[in-house]
Formats: structure tokens, sequence, C-alpha cells
């Protein structure tokens, strides 16, 4: 989820009291895990569970359910302990897709590729009718809409528009970053209030033309656009309140399908699809969950401090989003795992959280913190003083290669150092630049040090990223347990430091889809 926050005011409270040194990392520690993981891991089975077992997990859905109750099973027979289901607050209607099928039946039989969107209404059985093609501009002139409503009638809309970029396809999917691209780090998922604003009202157009072809009754509505590329298809949507009114059936579909389409019904051949979609929709159960455990802390003064990690577990349904994010939970989990498998002791109680709603608004770890650590009007809870640092993993599968400090200078030269064991792993870049559009962010708007490492891109934003790609085979599980080691080492580090994590200046700050 790209996600955005918006500064409001400026320092409210000084930094935290830190040493001036921090204390040399535990290089012994440190290589009693790499050992463990390069010899035992287990997280081929973990993704396993979290992708091809648990399938699609669609915030609030039964596939979210299966591997939040697996996560919570699977933790505690690891000895992890008060593993449970957190609720964050209400989040709307939950979807299932229950049953599916497209092809095109006139001018001749032929298979396309299409995915239900999230949250689509069902067809109401096998729904056969014409395409009537309409450009992405069109979709957005809700004039247009309303004066062709009787053109949608008992049809499938399909809004496809574009052009192929064909020197795109010269250029390698995957890629891993070069020495001189971690030296020039920029900011990174920073999006501008005014993008914001353009992003939120698109989607309020397209949700007033969503209306007009529903009650025009259309029989669906299909969107192919030229990022629908190759064998990609991307399917999202937005979630639904409990408030919003049930869509007319929508679908995502491969460009060039969208454009065969589109040719054969401007040279006067029309196109006929058989769609069958049934999707259950139900409030049986309104709230969001997060998944939560924890290893004790062993030190008397210091186990009532925390040190957490984190992913976000909820993910689309064209595939079950493996890179995005099951990934991250996947080298969360490990961590924990090998911390509580060889007996180490940290001093400060350890916290992984995966996180629910991310896709839709970082949700699960913003009301995360609004439940524990600061309230929405910046009075700061007691638990928010006892939380050291927070760790955060959701740009794909790639390797780590350092960490974001987002502008927070005092801890770039303690990472530094921490990285040193790793260099030969090529994990060693600490900047003070800032990356957003993820679960941290919830953590440094209420001032606690909140951190998303960097990751190797891979093919991450160009096939995976929310697409019908992001599956199991595109994990690479040898970056994963790179991951794994440098998170362990990490966390552990964290919770043995005499000091907490040092503090930027805490700044006041709203999220721009807080109240969505």
């Amino acid at each position: 989820m790209k996600h955005l926050t918006l500064k409001l005011s400026v320092a409210a409270c000084l930094l935290s009291s830190t040493s001036l040194f921090a204390q040399a990392p535990d290089t012994a520690v440190f290589g009693r895990i790499r050992r463990a993981e390069l010899s035992s891991s287990q997280i081929p089975q973990i993704a396993h569970y979290l992708t091809d077992v648990a399938g699609p997990r669609l915030t609030a859905s039964p596939g979210y359910k299966r591997a939040a109750t697996w996560a919570i099973e699977t933790m505690t027979k690891w000895g992890l302990t008060n593993a449970k289901l957190e609720p964050w607050g209400d989040f709307g209607k939950q979807w299932d897709l229950q049953d599916f099928s497209i092809v095109m039946k006139t001018p001749y039989i032929q298979p396309v590729t299409a995915y239900p969107n999230p949250w689509s209404a069902s067809t109401n059985g096998l729904q056969q009718g014409r395409v009537v093609v309409i450009s992405p501009q069109q979709a957005m002139d809700t004039v247009y809409i309303a004066q062709h409503l009787a053109d949608f009638k008992g049809k499938f809309v399909l809004i496809t528009g574009g052009k192929l970029d064909i020197e795109a396809s010269f250029k390698p999917a995957a890629e891993r970053l070069t020495d001189e691209e971690l030296a020039n780090m920029k900011d990174t998922y920073m999006v501008s209030h005014k993008e914001i604003e353009q992003y939120a009202d698109y989607f309020k157009i397209m949700d007033k033309a969503d209306v007009l072809i529903k009650q025009a009754g259309a029989l669906g509505m299909i969107t192919a656009p030229a990022s629908n590329n190759y064998g990609t298809v991307f399917v999202q949507d937005m979630g639904q309140k409990l408030t919003s009114p049930l869509s007319v059936p929508k679908l995502s579909m491969a460009y060039e399908d969208g454009q065969k389409i589109k040719r054969l019904t401007e040279s006067g051949h029309p196109v006929e699809l058989a769609i069958n979609i049934v999707a259950k929709t139900s409030t049986d159960d309104i709230k969001g969950y997060n998944v939560v455990a924890e290893i004790p802390g062993t030190d008397p003064k210091l186990k009532s401090q925390l040190v957490m990690l984190g992913g976000h577990l909820d993910s689309w349904t064209a595939a079950t989003g493996a890179t995005d994010n099951a990934a991250g939970c996947i080298v969360m989990m490990e961590a924990v795992r090998l911390l509580d498998s060889l007996g180490l002791k940290p001093k400060r109680t350890i916290r992984i959280a995966l996180w629910d709603g991310e896709e839709q608004g970082v949700y699960g770890s913003y009301n995360y913190a609004k439940n524990h650590f600061m309230s929405i009007d910046y009075k700061l809870k007691p638990e928010q003083a006892k939380v050291s640092a927070y760790f955060n993993l959701d740009n794909g599968s790639g390797k780590i290669r350092g960490i974001f400090t987002q502008s927070n200078t005092a801890i770039k030269p303690i990472f530094e150092k921490w990285f040193e064991p790793f260099h030969d792993m090529g994990a060693k870049t600490v900047t003070t630049r800032n990356t957003g559009s993820t679960d941290h962010l919830s953590f440094d708007w209420a001032g606690i040090p909140g951190f998303q490492f960097i990751q190797d891109p891979l093919d991450y934003e160009t096939r995976t990223h929310h697409s019908n790609q992001d599956s199991y085979d595109h994990l690479q599980i040898d970056d994963l347990k790179q991951a794994a080691i440098i998170v362990a080492s990490f966390v552990y580090q964290t919770s043995v430091e005499k000091d907490m994590m040092p503090r930027k200046p805490l700044v006041k700050e709203i999220f721009a889809f807080d109240g969505l």
C-alpha cells in the first residue's frame, strides 16, 4: 500500500535520553543465528502455509483468518507466549470468492485472462452478453456515462485504452540494487498531498460511474489498462465500508484481451462474454484483527519494555500474496523462531505483529498505534514510552541491503556498526532518507522509532506487486533466509542494549487516509 503522512505541526518533545555510544553488537550471537538459519531454515514451510495453504488473504476474509489462525497456532507451538488475534477496530464487509469463470463466446470461443475485483458483486448466475467499449477518459466523465446509460443495459462495459510500452519489454523485469544506487538512495514511496487528493478524487469519480452503470442495468464492468500486459494482471479495489453500496460485478482483464475485444467491436464484429462470479459478502464480523505474539524479556528492570517487528499479513486476491506481503511475515516469523529455538534470552520483551488492513490504508498498524501509543488528538499513552524500536519488512522478497532511518540521525552510527557482520551478505547501507507506504509509518507517527529495511527490488514493482503473479514461485528463498538472519540479529541486539533506541522529536502528524 502506497501511503502518506501529512505534517501538521512542529516538534512536540525532545529526543529521548540515550548513551553517547551504543554497546558493540554481540557478534557471537549473530553468528549463532546465521548458522542456525543456514542449516535448518523453516522458511519454505512457513511460506507454503501462508500462501499455498491459506490462499489469498484479503482483509477480513476467510483466507486471512486461515493464515492468522495458522500463525497463532504455529508460534504457540514454537514457544511464544500471548499469541492471539487482537481486534484493532471496525473494518467493514467481508468478501470471499466462491466460484468464477469467464470465456469469450462470440465471434468464436476463446478463454480470456481476467479476475474478479475484491468486493465485486456476484453476477447472479452465468451471464452472457455483448461488450460495449469505452475509454478511460469516458469512464471518468460522469456526464458521458449519464448520456449513454441506454447503451449499457444488458451489456458488459469494458474500459480499455493506453498504449503498450514496447521499449519497456527490452528492460529486465527484475533487478538488484547497485552500489551506486545504494550510495544515492532517495526518499521512496513518499506521496504528496496533491497526489493523494487526486487518487481519492479518482475513486470518487469511479464510484459515481459504478453507481450509474449499475442503475443502467449493465451486467458488469471490466477494466483492461495498458499496465496489465505480458501475462501480468494487477487486481485491487477499495475496501467496502458498511455503508458502501454493493457494486456492479467488476473484473480486471489483460490488456491484450481488452484490446482484441476493442478491435473486434470497432470493425463490426460484436463480442459476447459469458461470466459467472459467485462471491459471498457478509457483515457477520465487521472487525479487523492483527496477529500478535511475544518472547518474554528476562531482565526484571527491562522486560516491561518492547522491541517490535512485523509486516502486513493481508493481501489481494488474484494470487496468494507471496511477495506482498507473505514475504515480510515469513521473515518475521522465522526471526522469532530463531531467537526462541536458540534459547536466547532477550532482556526486553520481543513482540511480533502481523498486520491487517494495510492494503486499504495501513488500518491494522495505525489503529494499533492509536489503541496502544497515542490518541488521534496526540495524547500519549503509557505504552508509547516503552517501545524501543519497530522493524518492518514489506517490499517484496529481495534480500536486505540496508535500512532507512526515517531522518533519525542519532541511530545511523548504531545501525552502521550492527551491519558490519553482514557486509559479506550484501547488507551495509544506512540512509537517513525516508520510505513510506507501509506499517512502520504508524510507529513513526506515534513518535516511536520505526524502520523499514532496504531490499533488492527484484520483480516486485514490475510483475508481482498486487498482481496475478504474486505466488510462492516468485519468492527468493535464499534472500528471505538472509533477511531473517539480519532481522533476528537486529531485534535481539535492540532487546539487550543498555538503553532504548534514540528517538526523533515527536512531530504531530495525521495520516491522509485517516477516517476513510
